[in-house]
């Protein structure tokens, strides 16, 4: 099992910036794909970025060039936000998955995080 905690969320006006944090404990290797997501109410879950096992990343388009996602060791994940819009405002989630390839599809991720909260302000 792989027990994922966030943190690092809270409430910022436009333009400002947040560093999500993710720990994992439990078996899990650096080789492994790791990724956050994002609901916002009302909303679906989306994918917001993702990290591979050799360390290639994807982004969901509406964040490329403003957040940032690495993988600091096997059990560390942080994403940094810059440039925060009012339409980022979610909860934020960090998922892994056991195996190395990686994509924005939420059904590809076996484990997940409580969440932590971004609020954006106008």
């Amino acid at each position: 099992q792989v027990h994922l905690v966030e943190s690092g969320g809270g409430s910022v006006q436009a333009g400002g910036s947040l560093t999500l944090s993710c720990v994992a404990s439990g078996v899990i290797y650096a080789s492994t794909c790791m990724g956050w997501f994002r609901q916002a109410p009302g909303k679906e879950r989306e994918g917001v970025a993702t990290i591979d096992g050799g360390g290639t990343t994807t982004y969901v388009d509406s964040v490329r060039g403003r957040f940032t996602i690495t993988r600091d060791s096997a059990n560390r994940l942080t994403l940094q936000m810059n440039i925060l819009k009012p339409e980022d405002s979610a909860m934020y989630y960090c998922a892994a998955r056991r195996f190395f390839a990686c994509g924005l599809d939420r059904s590809l991720f076996a484990y997940w995080g409580q969440g932590t909260q971004v609020t954006v302000s106008s």
